[in-house]
């Protein structure tokens, strides 16, 4: 199997790379389209600031090529923030595969939220093997519960913790941090 994490400038990709690696499966980090459009699946990491991170992603020109991809992709945390139509931090124009809208925590909770917490609602093969559990999360931006979303959390509100459209997949949380379960998540994408 050819997997191949999407390598524009951001993302904790050394932890998903070992956790692939713990699955017996080589990640191959790339910003080659044609390497990218070649793999069996891909994975759309995401670290830090969504405009700045957009920003890299369209001067690469993956962002154009990132929502024609055919075979399964798996944004994980701010990977699935961009996915979605926009994000409220830096005013963002994501890449609209889920029809969402990224918006920030109220003032009601602390922010980021930072920790483990309990997913809920799990509806996708996804999640095969796997009922409510404990994820880990580090963030102050979401998605709200939309037609997309297959699983969810709850932190001062309900929000989506994961969205599914056709071949893509985004993950709120770091399935690469989430032991046993992120790692059943993970090898599940690797089997879908």
């Amino acid at each position: 199997m050819k997997l191949v994490m999407i390598d524009y400038g951001v993302g904790n990709v050394q932890s998903i790379k070992f956790a692939f690696q713990r699955l017996g499966v080589e990640a191959v980090l790339s910003n080659e389209k044609e390497t990218i459009r070649a793999a069996d699946k891909i994975i759309f990491p995401g670290v830090g600031e969504a405009s700045s991170a957009m920003k890299k992603l369209r001067e690469s020109g993956l962002g154009e090529m990132t929502p024609n991809l055919k075979q399964p992709v798996l944004g994980i945390c701010l990977g699935m923030q961009l996915m979605c139509n926009s994000s409220e931090e830096g005013k963002t124009q994501g890449l609209g595969i889920f029809d969402t809208d990224v918006v920030k925590f109220n003032s009601s909770v602390k922010v980021p939220q930072i920790g483990w917490n309990k997913i809920e609602n799990l509806s996708s093969n996804l999640f095969n093997n796997l009922q409510s559990d404990y994820i880990y999360l580090v963030h102050s931006y979401y998605a709200p519960i939309a037609k997309e979303t297959i699983a969810t959390s709850t932190y001062g509100l309900e929000y989506s913790a994961a969205l599914k459209k056709d071949n893509f997949y985004g993950v709120q949380f770091h399935p690469e941090k989430s032991g046993k379960c992120g790692n059943q998540i993970l090898q599940n994408f690797l089997e879908l």
